[in-house]
């Protein structure tokens, strides 16, 4: 029986395959990359890029090089070099794990004597600075979640560094995003020659891929908080319409203006020179950005979003006078006061009950990660949940008051099931070993691309999953849920796109190249 991965040559001596499914795409991937020219891998979530990897550092090793992964997080480089250090048929003292936290002549130590290391970019990058560290005998660099290689972000530096060296340069990532700028940005950054990108139903994906079930479940608001939005909506309009008048928005209806447009108003005043009006114009800028604000996670997050976010202004040890202004309102007070009278008598929005109600139903006893955009609201899910007989706990980020440890220990829980439900904001989407789950669920859509790749991409690994996106009926979930949808079918076009034109520029250089020699 002919063995799948013969046709990567001799290369794969270095790695375990007998711990490897082959499987096609990988494969196909890295004979692509073993080519020498920089590469973008663009590849669903959970399908094995770090592999691919894999197969790539075999390669170097095989020509004498060094090879180094990065990762933008110290779990993320925890898990890859769990993975060299399982598939490679090396030393342990040849493969190393590179950290901040290691002192520093451990490092130059560990930098000197191993053939492959995984690191975070940080580290690496100040090490290049400080002369502690060469490139000089590596021969790849794989970027992890590449579409961060953007701006003056670590991996920047060390792109360019290794593009002078002519270090074989790999970026890996589930979405580059849906810019064209951006990712003509991440191609140059990387000095990508070549782009393999792969979705779930090209003919060497498909057969591997489990497939899922996506469901967009709408909600309406409910009357309590219909009832507080009627009564913020004229305040707003007071204060918008006067930034209308002014001609600093082109809409008097504040929910028609996208959050980045309100974001540029505060710009916009800046450049204003008469001092009086620029101050007159912040006041109802200051007015209108807390009160949509407030208005949006009323709308959107719940009743307890909403208490939280004006307490959040109360506890503020400086106050600008809109902000006092904003407090002291006879509205404002009357809208907040009947949103906790609401939440003393056990209300929120039907979001959270319907969320309830799916989990503790649909999906009773089943492993799932709800996502949601604040830690107020995923405090307010938990606490739902629990009330309702089901097994969840918080999963939270570093800067939001939670040690790496804790998150380790809160992963490892949910992995031997000790709960069924983990509640993640932001930090469960990339950069941490979260194992796979029979569903997830979004509390509310959101409009990145790049984010809603990585959360689809934690259901449906190792079999069939189901994703549920929670829509309120008339607010900006509607129009995120839109937004997110363009945004994925662009991605794949924009990049598609790019692969052709480097794919031509390359067959351009060629034949000048062979003109000249003519």
């Amino acid at each position: 029986m002919r063995d799948p991965f013969e046709s990567l040559g001799p290369y794969l001596d270095l790695v375990d395959t007998g711990q490897i499914e082959a499987r096609d795409y990988q494969i196909n991937i890295a004979k692509s990359i073993y080519s020498g020219a920089n590469t973008l891998v663009v590849l669903p979530t959970g399908l094995g890029k770090t592999l691919i990897g894999i197969f790539a550092i075999a390669k170097a090793l095989s020509s004498g090089k060094k090879a180094i992964i990065l990762a933008p997080t110290k779990p993320l480089s925890e898990q890859h070099y769990a993975s060299l250090s399982k598939l490679l048929k090396l030393n342990a003292s040849e493969i190393s794990i590179l950290t901040g936290s290691m002192p520093v002549k451990e490092r130059k130590e560990r930098e000197e004597s191993a053939r492959v290391i995984a690191a975070t970019p940080q580290t690496i990058a100040n090490d290049l600075r400080s002369g502690r560290f060469s490139l000089k005998e590596f021969g790849l660099i794989i970027f992890d979640e590449c579409h961060r290689a953007v701006g003056r972000y670590a991996y920047t530096y060390i792109a360019d560094e290794g593009k002078l060296g002519g270090v074989q340069l790999i970026g890996l990532t589930a979405s580059p995003g849906s810019d064209r700028k951006k990712i003509g940005e991440l191609v140059n950054v990387l000095g990508i020659e070549d782009i393999e990108i792969r979705v779930s139903t090209d003919p060497d994906v498909a057969p591997y891929v489990m497939g899922k079930q996506v469901a967009v479940e709408y909600v309406e608001k409910g009357n309590v908080i219909d009832s507080i939005r009627g009564i913020l909506k004229p305040v707003i309009d007071i204060h918008i319409g006067n930034l209308f008048k002014r001609g600093l928005v082109y809409t008097r209806d504040f929910e028609k203006l996208p959050k980045r447009v309100l974001l540029e108003v505060g710009d916009n005043i800046n450049k204003i020179q008469a001092v009086n009006y620029r101050f007159a114009a912040f006041f109802d800028y200051v007015y209108v950005l807390n009160l949509v604000h407030a208005y949006d996670l009323l709308s959107t997050e719940g009743l307890y979003s909403f208490i939280s976010y004006f307490d959040s202004l109360n506890a503020r040890e400086k106050k600008s006078r809109a902000v006092k202004s904003i407090l002291s309102d006879g509205e404002v007070s009357k809208a907040l006061r009947l949103a906790k009278d609401a939440e003393a008598d056990g209300d929120e929005h039907p979001k959270m009950f319907k969320l309830a109600e799916i989990v503790g139903g649909t999906f009773r006893g089943k492993s799932v990660i709800v996502f949601a955009q604040y830690r107020s609201t995923i405090k307010k899910i938990a606490e739902v949940l629990v009330k309702n007989g089901i097994k969840a706990a918080v999963f939270i980020g570093k800067g939001e008051g939670i040690t790496q440890s804790k998150q380790k220990q809160v992963i490892d829980e949910f992995r031997n099931r000790n709960f069924d439900v983990l509640v993640a904001t932001s930090i469960g989407e990339e950069g941490l070993d979260i194992p796979s789950v029979d569903a997830v669920i979004f509390y509310e859509p959101i409009p990145s691309e790049i984010r809603n790749i990585q959360r689809k991409g934690r259901a449906g690994r190792v079999k069939f999953g189901d994703v549920v996106i929670l829509v309120t009926v008339g607010t900006k979930d509607e129009a995120y849920l839109m937004v997110s949808r363009i945004k994925e079918r662009r991605m794949k076009d924009l990049v598609m796109k790019m692969k052709n034109e480097l794919a031509h520029r390359a067959l351009s250089d060629r034949y000048n190249s062979s003109q000249r020699k003519l």
